[in-house]
């Protein structure tokens, strides 16, 4: 008789987690942050609710690890790594072509459905809850964000942005717009908005 083995309670837990983050993802897609529920969620992911309270202690912080983890899979499923974390912002040496690839690539990302709501939520829980907009901002925007200052000081060091730009200002004249049209609806989002975003920062406003 074939000797039976314990079951793996790393890839049970594993198995529990994933199916956490789907069903935080589709429930907030499907009805919206506010009426999605620890409850729902457990249900929809078949665990106990108090599956979920082991790991987590709200909605929200459920759906900040699940949103960070769909970045990582879709990441994996395009064989690009975690670029976010591992290389950075590429560097070709042409600063300008570097930041359109970036922030066209930042577009197809909002415009996502998968990526639009969760988003959305997370900005708005960030917005009401301080805590964990501090949270928010630290685990998710400030990464991202940093990794715009680290490319722009390349570009200052190889004579392509003036020495005396503050890295983070010059980031803010890029990202903030673009995030502003996204949450507001200000107008277009897309690929020309955001190669012009680009423009405007690297050579202003002035006659060429």
């Amino acid at each position: 008789m074939a000797q039976k083995t314990a079951p793996d309670s790393n890839r049970r837990s594993e198995r529990s987690r994933r199916a956490i983050y789907d069903a935080a993802l589709a429930l907030v897609g499907e009805i919206g942050y506010p009426k999605t529920t620890i409850e729902g969620i457990a249900a929809r992911a078949g665990v106990g609710k108090q599956t979920i309270y082991r790991w987590w202690s709200s909605k929200a912080e459920v759906l900040m690890e699940a949103f960070i983890d769909l970045g990582v899979q879709a990441a994996e499923a395009a064989g690009a790594g975690d670029w976010a974390e591992v290389d950075g912002i590429p560097d070709t040496g042409d600063i300008e072509a570097d930041l359109k690839a970036v922030l066209r690539a930042t577009v197809d990302e909002l415009l996502d459905p998968r990526y639009d709501a969760p988003a959305r939520a997370l900005a708005a829980e960030g917005v009401a809850n301080p805590a964990f907009g501090e949270e928010f901002v630290g685990r998710l925007l400030m990464p991202a964000l940093e990794l715009y200052v680290r490319r722009l000081r390349a570009a200052q060091d190889a004579g392509q942005i003036r020495a005396d730009v503050d890295p983070y200002i010059a980031r803010d004249l890029f990202s903030a717009p673009l995030a502003q049209r996204w949450l507001q609806g200000t107008g277009p989002l897309d690929h020309a908005y955001a190669d012009a975003l680009v423009e405007y920062a690297l050579y202003g406003l002035s006659p060429r």
